[in-house]
């Protein structure tokens, strides 16, 4: 059926699901792990994690590279699965030895440092394999990436739920269980990939996708990309940028390097000589919706670090006698996800029937202003509250349910829009490109975190500031990110004429 979907595309659905299920499952835990077992305070906790999930969407610059220039995607996926799997099963060897804590640190770390990599070679090149299913033009390819984000969202719904029941019980012995589940997870992921990639990922022309580089001579592409001026000059700029946010901005040596390497690598593709005008000028919208699209993600990824602190100690999670788990709770949005992904099919679907869908750049702000709106209900949930009184758990599920619908508008679209917009040559390097966006969001994520107000027996320990903006309570905490995700969807509404003429008819 001409509007039916290609297997292949539920071959990567289901990879995706237990690679998601894998990494949403030890990220539940993560934060609650250090703080816990290894017992680390909030603000390095929050730092390790902002600098661990930075990286982990830093990564993928490496392995996007490698993949359109040497292995193709299936390789880089397989390498990666397997590289993933051996990083969560140093958590569990971390975790079986958290009592020796200068041990279980260097197994922590040797972990994290090992799904970073891994990551890095899996996580672009699955995502540019999905529109490889299909022709270029093909309508279809915006409700396959909505389906595909589908099967992240199945993952990342049972996993708090499963690692979360055997590790988070309240005993610290507990967590390696959780662990070995994220890792027995993405064994199961590379195993389906392996198993049906030769029979299912099939172009529209009938050919195998994904065996060869997408840009099989790199060296005759260097020719022309390596001039001795303009890698001096990017060097030149990379040291410049990490003494400006090291010295200067006071941030740490990694956050500094993210931002740094995220700034760079860009003006490299931007610079690249074999790029067109049309080429360079919807890479520019690529690049601009990407920065804009950091305010979404580094309050999204609040999730692991600042919310589950809230939900932790100032969310009643009481029913009857039984107690929620904190981390259930990131469960919430990924089965709004879930729920609400076939609505989101259907309202695009009929308003494109219509001639009345938003375009990509509006979907994207849309998408930042539902995210201010829902981190304001929850601020006005804790304007009046004493900080040791505990709130309906109602108000940090609305802001999930406030988040997931903005999710929507934005993620999905995004990887669909960087399909449409990439030269072939670049795919997968340029999906690397957007997954910046939550690279450089997610280092952030975990600065702001470490803002979270911290209290003893009711009495704040101190205050912190954010550009002179004091944070002594919860309410003024949460404003944060009502103010920064509001003012990017302004701005971003106001870019939206701008930025369709430089898609030169990409819709």
């Amino acid at each position: 059926m001409k509007n039916s979907h290609p297997n292949g595309l539920y071959l990567l659905f289901f990879t995706e699901m237990w690679e998601r299920f894998s990494y949403y499952g030890m990220r539940a835990l993560f934060a609650l792990y250090l703080i816990q077992a290894l017992m680390f305070d909030k603000n390095l906790t929050s730092n390790i994690y902002g600098s661990f999930t930075g990286l982990v969407y830093l990564s993928p610059l490496i392995g996007g590279y490698l993949a359109d220039k040497f292995l193709g995607n299936r390789k880089s996926i397989i390498i990666g699965g397997i590289v993933m799997a051996i990083g969560h099963f140093l958590l569990f060897l971390s975790a079986s030895n958290y009592q020796a804590i200068q041990t279980s640190s260097i197994l922590m770390y040797a972990g994290l440092g090992v799904l970073v990599i891994g990551n890095g070679f899996f996580k672009p090149n699955i995502s540019s394999l999905v529109g490889q299913l299909y022709p270029s033009d093909d309508r279809r390819i915006d409700s396959a990436y909505v389906i595909f984000y589908m099967g992240i969202n199945i993952g990342a719904f049972f996993s708090p739920l499963i690692c979360g029941t055997l590790g988070n019980t309240g005993n610290p012995d507990d967590f390696k269980w959780g662990f070995l589940i994220a890792c027995i997870g993405m064994i199961i992921s590379v195993a389906i990939f392996v198993a049906l990639k030769n029979k299912l990922l099939i172009s529209p022309q009938g050919e195998h996708i994904g065996i060869l580089p997408n840009n099989p001579n790199p060296k005759e592409d260097n020719n022309n990309t390596f001039g001795l001026g303009r890698i001096s000059a990017l060097i030149l700029l990379s040291i410049t940028l990490l003494v400006i946010f090291y010295s200067l901005c006071d941030f740490d040596i990694i956050g500094s390097c993210i931002f740094s390497f995220c700034i760079v690598i860009v003006l490299y593709i931007l610079t690249e000589p074999s790029l067109s005008k049309i080429e360079r000028d919807r890479i520019w919208v690529i690049v601009i919706i990407s920065f804009f699209v950091i305010f979404f993600w580094s309050a999204y990824e609040q999730a692991g670090a600042s919310l589950t602190f809230f939900a932790e100690e100032q969310t009643n999670r009481n029913i009857g006698n039984y107690t929620i788990p904190t981390s259930y709770l990131q469960s919430l949005n990924p089965i709004f996800i879930v729920v609400l992904s076939p609505l989101f099919v259907w309202l695009w679907t009929k308003l494109n029937q219509k001639n009345k869908e938003p375009n990509i750049p509006m979907k994207q702000a849309i998408g930042l202003f539902l995210l201010s709106i829902g981190y304001l209900i929850i601020s006005i949930g804790v304007k009046d509250i004493e900080s040791d009184t505990k709130v309906s758990i109602l108000w940090i599920t609305s802001l999930y349910f406030t988040l997931t619908l903005g999710e929507l508008c934005l993620s999905p679209i995004g990887l669909s829009m960087v399909n449409k917009l990439s030269p072939a040559r670049y795919m997968s390097l340029l999906m690397a490109i957007w997954l910046l966006s939550s690279a450089t969001a997610n280092k952030f994520a975990g600065i702001l975190s470490g803002l979270y107000p911290e209290f003893d027996h009711g009495v704040l320990v101190q205050s912190k500031y954010l550009f002179g903006f004091e944070i002594n309570s919860l309410h003024r905490y949460f404003m944060i990110f009502v103010i920064m995700s509001g003012i990017a969807a302004i701005i971003l509404f106001a870019l939206n004429k701008f930025l369709i003429k430089k898609m030169h008819g990409v819709k």
